[in-house]
């Protein structure tokens, strides 16, 4: 018994760290969407730069996960967690008291930077202390944080912004990383660090951060020649980078795990899918009840937080449930929810009734709720336990570059239809039309991934040694 309840200590503790940190970065960004129009109004943002608000943050944390996800299997992760929780911390403090749209917006790539350090490290603690038949109800339990942040986001970020302004909001997540660090600092014990010793791929890090960046700060420019040259740049970039990592010794990518795993190779394909359809929903939203709905910030927060809460509710049943039943069968469901979801969106108007909004948003919470967890289970299950940290990196790497696809995908239909002006009543024609854009191209997406997700193969197709399933 001595060693048990030690061992119990640790895996409540990296749970609920985990856990507290999937909830302070999910809050930012919910609480934010809110409080653009009057952050844009006080700091002179255009509507391509409101984009760039939250793509400069989902941009420098997809460059940054893995390779920090690769220093903390070599370094240690919790040291590499803590130090990511600090630089959040500091970047949001920061963030509340800029005076203008060129400091903000690179504390916004700070604040990034410091979510790459914690989602790198996160999950892989986790996964680390949990064995493979409490996994499920693990993961559930982080990825219900992340729901219950996205929940709160939209209504206290609303509350926050009438009462004392979009700054608070920041100031708020100083107040909730603080409380992380203390927690972390006091009660956390031990250090991973499976990889020690182990080389750097600095090369590689250098190739993929350089590819992503072209490639999302081109995408705007589209249909300029600046803009398509760019783009071209970065996938070349992305090709060179899967080519470097299937040479050199000791990759900051693991490629070969999606060559030898179908489940594994899919799954994180209909992630990447997912996650594209669907991570400006709420950037969108928040824009049309707004301006066009002539909504407050709190209302058109009560509104938007339907979906999250929708989501809290049942992925611990879809996570339960993809234990007994496939996880293809019922992650693909999911996606075909969120794809009818979508479809219903593309269909808004200038007095769309709020019941319409209500049903398409509850669609969405389902399909997403639905998917997210039994996918997820796949993933890890797809793999050796010596990839778990890998594997737990290329989740959440899936996850943001898809939210900074979504958000790429939003920014250049904005800038293609409303251009470098504030959204002001004579634009709001133009407006509605890059909405209607955005959540058609967003459905076509998502039931193309209905057929990634099918198209994994049956997970419980064999079992390998420690509890980790291959194909």
């Amino acid at each position: 018994m001595g060693t048990v309840q030690p061992q119990r200590h640790i895996k409540q503790t990296a749970l609920l760290a985990a856990s507290l940190s999937s909830f302070l970065t999910a809050f930012m960004g919910s609480s934010l969407n809110i409080a653009l129009p009057r952050l844009g109004r006080e700091l002179g943002l255009n509507a391509v730069l409101l984009g760039w608000v939250a793509t400069v943050y989902l941009l420098a944390a997809a460059v940054f996960l893995v390779p920090f996800g690769r220093l903390a299997d070599i370094h240690g992760r919790k040291k590499v967690y803590l130090w990511g929780i600090i630089t959040f911390g500091v970047a949001s403090l920061l963030c509340g008291v800029a005076t203008g749209p060129g400091p903000f917006l690179a504390f916004r790539v700070l604040q990034g930077l410091g979510s790459a350090m914690i989602f790198g490290t996160g999950t892989a603690i986790v996964t680390s202390v949990y064995p493979p038949q409490e996994r499920g109800r693990a993961l559930g339990i982080s990825i219900a944080s992340v729901y219950v942040g996205l929940s709160a986001g939209p209504f206290l970020g609303g509350l926050l912004t009438e009462q004392w302004g979009w700054r608070s909001i920041f100031f708020a997540d100083v107040a909730i990383a603080v409380v992380a660090l203390g927690m972390v600092l006091a009660r956390l014990e031990g250090e991973w660090a499976e990889a020690r010793g182990e080389a750097f791929d600095w090369r590689g890090s250098l190739i993929y951060g350089a590819a992503v960046v072209a490639l999302m700060y081109g995408l705007p420019r589209v249909p300029g020649a600046d803009g398509i040259g760019l783009v071209a740049a970065g996938l070349l970039g992305l090709g060179a980078f899967v080519w470097w990592e299937g040479r050199v010794g000791s990759p900051v990518l693991e490629i070969g795990l999606f060559a030898q795993s179908r489940v594994f190779a899919f799954s994180s394909l209909a992630a990447l899918i997912n996650y594209s359809a669907t991570a400006a929903v709420g950037f969108l939203m928040s824009l049309y009840l707004q301006y066009l709905g002539g909504l407050s910030p709190q209302r058109a927060g009560l509104v938007l937080v339907i979906q999250p809460v929708v989501q809290a509710l049942f992925a611990p049943l879809a996570g339960r449930l993809s234990d007994r039943v496939e996880p293809r069968v019922v992650a693909s469901a999911g996606m075909g929810l969120t794809a009818l979801g979508l479809l219903l969106l593309t269909f808004l108007g200038p007095a769309t009734p709020l019941a319409y909004i209500y049903a398409a948003l509850v669609l969405l919470g389902l399909g997403f709720g639905f998917f997210s967890s039994p996918n997820t289970n796949a993933i890890m299950g797809a793999v050796e336990k010596r990839h778990y940290g890998v594997a737990s990196a290329i989740v959440a790497t899936m996850r943001l570059l898809g939210q900074m696809l979504s958000m790429g995908i939003a920014t250049l239909l904005l800038a293609l239809y409303v251009g470098q002006v504030q959204i002001a009543p004579p634009v709001y024609p133009l407006f509605l039309r890059a909405v209607h854009a955005a959540f058609v191209l967003f459905t076509v997406a998502c039931i193309g991934g209905i057929f990634a997700s099918l198209a994994r193969g049956k997970m419980r197709a064999a079992q390998a040694p420690g509890g980790s399933r291959t194909e």
